[in-house]
């Protein structure tokens, strides 16, 4: 099966990625470092890796946090383009939402070619995902996940009262708390599912989020694995870390990739 592919124009210098902000209006703090750094970054384009939202029921919801979140991607959609990929947590982000707000939405995986960086090279290509596809140890929730990403389940949730909706997401966040509680860790990406999509795609380095485990895991082949992490601004140190890349260091051998703190920036 062939991936959909973005070809980056060449006139990008720098790509911002993030993911997993879980923006919520009980964390202020996290949403202010956010909208921010939306609003200032030198970028000239920015991937949202899944879960930007801690929940989204549909894109009818009248909420104000929902509604100022909406006015910061419109903002920042209007100096670069702003590509959306959804998460475990914001699945239910549809077409109506996304051309309100002016960002492009992204199929969980895409290609991201960014051409070749010297004459006779290799063309670099990145695969993006999420990334909770790829955890395969994680059989309950692939069995959740199947199911509420069928497009009969969806339509027939959506149809749903908004109230409803809501009450059904405090349940399922209520489970994932009390799972938190049951078991020391969430099962990670796995190593050949990763390396069966990096080879399937062409690319030499995967981005993903989802896991919270920012890192950088060294595959077969010289290939790489990046992982977002997530976003926590009342965390002892903060969690506010974007991953960039840029153009002119493409050559080195993180090609070009670099984590960036905004809590020390």
């Amino acid at each position: 099966m062939q991936l959909p592919c973005l070809q980056a124009p060449a006139a990008w210098q720098r790509i911002d990625f993030i993911s997993d902000l879980h923006l919520d209006a009980s964390e202020p703090a996290t949403f202010e470092a956010w909208a921010q750094h939306m609003a200032h970054t030198p970028a000239d384009a920015l991937f949202i890796l899944g879960d930007l939202f801690e929940v989204w029921v549909g894109d009818d919801n009248p909420d104000p946090f929902a509604q100022r979140c909406a006015s910061v991607l419109k903002a920042t959609a209007q100096r670069m383009p702003v590509y959306f990929m959804c998460g475990n947590r914001d699945f239910l982000v549809g077409h109506d939402w996304l051309q309100a707000t002016g960002i492009h939405g992204l199929s969980d995986p895409t290609v991201l070619d960014l051409g070749t960086q010297t004459t006779g090279a290799q063309p670099l290509r990145f695969v993006l995902s999420h990334g909770d596809a790829l955890c395969l140890a994680d059989h309950d929730y692939l069995a959740f996940r199947t199911q509420v990403r069928a497009p009969a389940w969806q339509a027939q949730f959506l149809a749903k009262p908004l109230a409803e909706r809501q009450t059904y997401a405090r349940q399922v966040r209520q489970q994932s708390e009390a799972r938190k509680h049951r078991q020391a860790s969430y099962a990670d990406v796995d190593t050949n599912a990763a390396l069966g999509l990096l080879q399937e795609s062409k690319a030499q380095v995967m981005v993903h989020g989802h896991t919270h485990r920012p890192a950088q895991h060294v595959l077969a082949s010289g290939l790489t694995r990046w992982v977002l992490s997530d976003w926590d601004a009342q965390a002892e140190p903060p969690r506010l870390e974007v991953l960039c890349w840029q153009r002119q260091q493409a050559q080195s051998p993180t090609r070009g990739l670099c984590r960036l703190s905004l809590a020390h920036a």
